[in-house]
């Protein structure tokens, strides 16, 4: 591993590097010239949650526009995340089902460290449950307008607390004109997507914004099927006020696909566009329970079936009075079904019985003993949820600052139904059938291991919150807040689905979170911010089903540099944080690992542009981790998995313009990381070697109406690993899970 960290590096990257604009919330441009320097304003990490100037913010935050995410061309949530300073995302699994891993944070699997919100109110309050992570619910299309990222900074204070990442999408609102899109793309992995939007007026001071999508594909890695399906529809209606306004909306969705599990990469002819589902194998039948059998239909993958519905009230009052009440409300199923891998894979001839062939179930093909084959689980989670949350604040300001008084409430619930585990021996190839012949596949339940559940959970966080603000001089502010929390966990557990209950748990404890922020500017443009922040991060379901009942310490502390020009910004933060109480469980049902993480680094985010049309853009981010206290004494010191120590993501783009009245843009990206080690004891043979990405693409505007885009993404097809298998026992590196490999992307659109 390298492990080189020095200042010298960040300077480096400095000097090569730029990176697109990156902060937004509302634009407001001071000349005509789409090159110059505009001011840019925030509205997440405010305790108020009224905007403030980006300069002026003492946190890390960042945001992307609409044009911003049409070149980062994400094909899913967690992809767009990639581009945020400071995150680790891999976004390999498919559409759902992501890690997203936060700067300074151990990683392991999920997404822990995140919230996704929208409208500014969490999706959904837990962070993180088993087979659940917030981007797994959540799809971007045409009707949003912005996403903004708060890294620590005053997240460990406000709305559900969460002490990481937080990213907020804000919808499209109407205006007194009515004006729409509507856009076809394509791909050659057959893709066939339709989205549309419009908005406009309705009545006086009354604006509306309807839009969504339609689409199917056999996905990025063909499965032979459409395995890529779904629709989207958004309303989202806002009542201006001459002191405010007022905002509802819903957001209805039925979108899955092909679950993306580690593939076993020794073999010839798996590569980066590889996945074993396919049309011989996505019908199964999995035993559970007291010999209860059903078939079920694999080829689902994950997805998200169900609605996010809020809105917000957001008044200027007399005497310096402010209110902003969020709510939002969470119902739907977000359900699993992959095929996974368990061990690697071997020649037919060591687990046949005859020790030379063995029989297709399906085809009735006979394969012989050099075949090789892998035992693939069928592992099916049936998961329901609801959640409902409300986060009031109050503000006074005065002339030289301000004082927040604010209370969250939310209820969220789980009703899952599990079977895991259900190996069987499969012939490896995309679709590759189950054989029969071999002993376990023809006489046992599985070949390895099962775990079998039914579940049902109910949870409720309250919180107070105050917070002030003083601006000491025309330079110096000040800040500090506080946080109080009660968060209560009812779980009840059937193992084995047999019927009886096998676990109950309760959970009631309290925690403080504060956080203490200066920001001083010494001039206009340039400053400088510090900031300590101590919050938690509470258990919820699967804690407690694994027995892990501790609250959760992150202690942060974070210095950041700002410098705003004519034509380039920079936002650098350096951070260190510990974070106490970490859990990790490689298979379900095992005892967790418990770890103390301590990481120091900086995150750079610097953007170059010139009056001709070309910008450079870069984000960086350096870190060095180390686990200070494990459960297991040996793994102390070693570094946190999956994280690497560098990263950079560099953008370059040019706009052109044409004679005869068209204009494009060309743009690409290079994206590289860092080595990382796969597993907490830092296995030699399971390190995952850094990769190097490039991303291309062209939008041509033929007219003002009707542009067009290619995007190729993985432009030289880079077989780079995310993971490898966390129940692998072998200690080799017999699966992985690669990054997409090449695909481009087409759309035409027309705007009115």
């Amino acid at each position: 591993m390298t492990t080189n960290f020095k200042l010298s590096t960040i300077a480096i990257v400095v000097a090569l590097s730029c990176q697109v604009s990156s902060s937004f919330a509302a634009e407001k441009t001071s000349t005509k010239n789409k090159n110059a320097n505009i001011e840019k304003i925030v509205v997440t990490g405010t305790f108020s949650g009224k905007s403030v100037a980006k300069e002026e913010a003492s946190f890390a935050v960042s945001s992307f526009s609409e044009d911003d995410m049409i070149k980062i061309a994400p094909k899913s949530t967690a992809d767009l995340f990639k581009a945020i300073p400071g995150v680790w995302a891999e976004s390999s699994g498919g559409v759902a089902g992501a890690n997203v891993f936060v700067r300074g944070f151990p990683g392991a699997s999920d997404a822990p460290y995140l919230t996704i919100q929208l409208q500014g109110a969490p999706i959904f309050p837990p962070p993180t449950l088993s087979f659940l992570e917030n981007s797994s619910i959540f799809r971007l299309d045409d009707t949003i307008e912005f996403m903004e990222a708060l890294r620590g900074g005053t997240n460990p204070v406000i709305s559900n607390g969460q002490p990481g990442l937080t990213t907020n999408f804000l919808l499209k609102e109407g205006s007194e004109y009515t004006e729409g899109s509507i856009k076809y793309s394509t791909s050659d992995y057959g893709l066939q997507r339709v989205d549309g939007v419009i908005s406009g007026r309705l009545a006086d001071d009354l604006y509306f914004m309807v839009g969504g999508y339609i689409k199917s594909s056999p996905g990025a890695r063909d499965a032979g099927f459409n395995a890529e399906e779904g629709n989207q529809f958004t309303i989202n209606i806002t009542k201006k006020l001459d002191n405010g306004k007022i905002n509802i909306y819903t957001r209805q969705t039925d979108d899955h696909g092909t679950w993306y599990v580690p593939a076993p990469i020794t073999v010839d002819g798996v590569y980066n566009n590889y996945t074993q589902i396919g049309t011989n194998n996505r019908l199964q039948e999995i035993e559970f329970g007291d010999g209860e059998s059903k078939v079920f239909d694999f080829g689902k993958g994950r997805g998200w079936n169900g609605a996010v519905s809020g809105g917000s009230i957001d008044l200027t009052l007399d005497n310096g009075w402010g209110l902003v009440d969020r709510f939002s409300y969470t119902k739907g199923d977000a359900d699993t079904y992959g095929l996974v891998p368990q061990g690697g894979a071997v020649k037919l001839s060591t687990v046949a019985n005859n020790g030379e062939s063995a029989i297709g179930v399906v085809t009735g093909t006979q394969y012989n003993g050099d075949t090789d084959v892998q035992m693939i689980g069928g592992w099916v989670v049936l998961k329901e949820i609801e959640a409902f949350t409300n986060d009031f604040a109050l503000t006074k300001t005065f002339d030289k600052g301000s004082v927040t008084g604010g209370f969250y409430n939310s209820t969220f619930s789980s009703t899952d139904w599990w079977s895991l585990g259900n190996q069987s021996y499969h012939v490896v190839e995309q679709g590759g059938e189950n054989l029969t012949g071999i002993d376990c596949n023809d006489n046992a339940d599985h070949c390895s291991w099962s775990y079998d559940i039914n579940s049902i959970g109910d949870g409720k966080t309250t919180a107070f919150y105050a917070a002030a603000s003083y601006e000491i001089s025309d330079v110096l502010t000040i800040d500090s807040g506080v946080r109080r929390e009660n968060h209560e966990i009812e779980y009840t557990l059937d193992t084995g689905l047999d019927g009886s209950i096998d676990q109950v748990a309760s959970f009631d404890e309290s925690s403080t979170s504060w956080t203490v922020g200066a920001n001083w500017m010494f001039t206009e443009k340039q400053g400088i911010f510090a900031r300590i922040s101590d919050g938690s991060k509470m258990p919820f379901f699967d804690n407690l089903r694994e027995g892990q009942t501790e609250v959760q310490e992150v202690a942060q502390y974070e210095l950041g540099y700002k410098h705003s020009a004519d034509n380039f910004s920079l936002y650098a933060t350096g951070f260190f944080n510990e974070v106490t109480g970490d859990s990790f469980v490689a298979i379900p049902g095992q005892p967790a690992q418990v770890t103390t993480n301590e990481a120091y680094g900086v995150e750079i985010d610097f953007n170059f542009f010139t009056d001709n049309g070309f910008s450079v853009a870069v984000g960086a981010t350096l870190q060095k981790t180390e686990l200070t206290e494990s459960s297991n004494p040996d793994n102390v010191g070693n570094q946190a998995q999956r994280l690497p120590n560098w990263q950079v993501r560099i953008t370059p783009s040019y706009d052109i313009e044409f004679d005869n009245g068209m204009y494009g843009t060309v743009y690409g990206t290079v994206s590289s990381a860092d080595d990382r080690f796969s597993d907490p004891e830092n296995t030699d043979a399971l390190i995952l070697e850094g990769y190097t990405k490039i991303d291309f693409g062209v939008i041509l505007n033929l007219t003002d109406e009707v542009k067009m885009q290619l995007a190729v993404n993985n432009l030289t097809d880079e077989e780079g690993l995310t993971e490898a298998d966390p129940r692998g026992t072998s200690g080799l590196l017999d699966n992985g899970r690669y990054i997409i490999g090449r695909t481009m992307d087409f759309n035409v659109s027309y705007q009115f």
